[in-house]
């Protein structure tokens, strides 16, 4: 397969609130989440927007493997392949059993792994990072030599869908970590609010391992924004989603959005003071930081 990276990644913005309904979210009784509380004048995939988007050359009847990576800062995507079914391979580099499907979410600093199939004739096949809950959209297009690109706008007709858990559940590592008890068990509070900007997690002082430890966190939010939460050093599987037991995802970048809680566990292999944080960079700066700290360092 031939290798195409695609980094959806935003330019300078300002603050900014957006608000969605919070039907059908378990464990919530507030009437709305919040949503893309950082606008952007531009939204851009390989540092180009759709006025000028990168068109990469395809041969028909090919095989082409996609690593799109989310470079924002604080922009939730969702990819839609358009007329081409893709196959989920991996996330986050590390390899699941496929899943076919034609618009797959990814967080911040989030990576997909998906496969795509041309068709035998000449064609341009938009692949589109539609922006979570608004409008704004951007993407790559892969064409053949002889086909003819169309004008993209930079606006769909749509809202992009919200990022959930939806896939997270669906997910299952094609290598998972060896079944055996957790040494130490952690529960973390995602906690913020809107106003003054202030953004915790509670309980993480207390993270502390030694190494071939196997370590489990429970990480749950109290909050109105979801978090996508990265462990530096280490990845991670999740084995649990809102207390819901399975054989998730080796990954080391997970979403937990409001009111619902995601479980992790990962072996002390790596001794070392490793952060994990909110990927959401506004809320990492402003408190949502905590470490993972090794005691036998030395």
């Amino acid at each position: 397969m031939a290798g195409m990276p695609m980094m959806n990644h935003s330019g300078m913005g300002h603050g900014d609130m957006g608000k969605m309904p919070m039907a059908g979210m378990p464990g919530m009784q507030m009437a709305a989440m919040d949503l893309n509380d950082i606008d952007y004048d531009a939204y851009l995939a390989n540092d180009r927007t759709l006025d000028d988007p990168e068109i990469v050359r395809v041969e028909r009847s090919g095989r082409v493997r996609l690593r799109i990576i989310n470079g924002a800062t604080a922009t939730g995507f969702t990819i839609d392949t358009g007329a081409l079914k893709g196959t989920l391979l991996a996330v986050d580099g590390q390899d699941v059993l496929p899943i076919s499907a034609s618009i797959f979410p990814v967080s911040m600093g989030q990576r997909l792994d998906i496969a795509l199939s041309l068709p035998p004739g000449e064609g341009a096949y938009p692949v589109l990072a539609l922006r979570e809950g608004a409008v704004e959209r951007t993407g790559v297009i892969l064409a053949t030599s002889g086909s003819t690109v169309k004008r993209l706008a930079s606006t769909g007709d749509a809202a992009g869908p919200i990022v959930g858990s939806e896939l997270e559940q669906r997910l299952r590592a094609r290598n998972p970590l060896d079944a055996k008890p957790a040494d130490r068990r952690f529960t973390l509070t995602l906690t913020g609010q809107m106003l003054g900007y202030a953004w915790s997690i509670e309980g993480g002082d207390e993270l502390r391992a030694r190494r071939r430890q196997r370590i489990e966190i429970t990480m749950r939010n109290a909050s109105m924004m979801s978090h996508p939460m990265h462990l530096h050093g280490h990845h991670f599987q999740v084995i649990a989603i809102n207390g819901a037991k399975r054989a998730g995802a080796v990954r080391d970048t997970v979403l937990v959005p409001p009111g619902d809680s995601m479980t992790i566990v990962f072996d002390a292999n790596n001794p070392g003071t490793w952060p994990l944080h909110c990927h959401h960079l506004y809320h990492m700066a402003t408190g949502m930081m905590a470490y993972v700290t090794y005691e036998d360092l030395g």
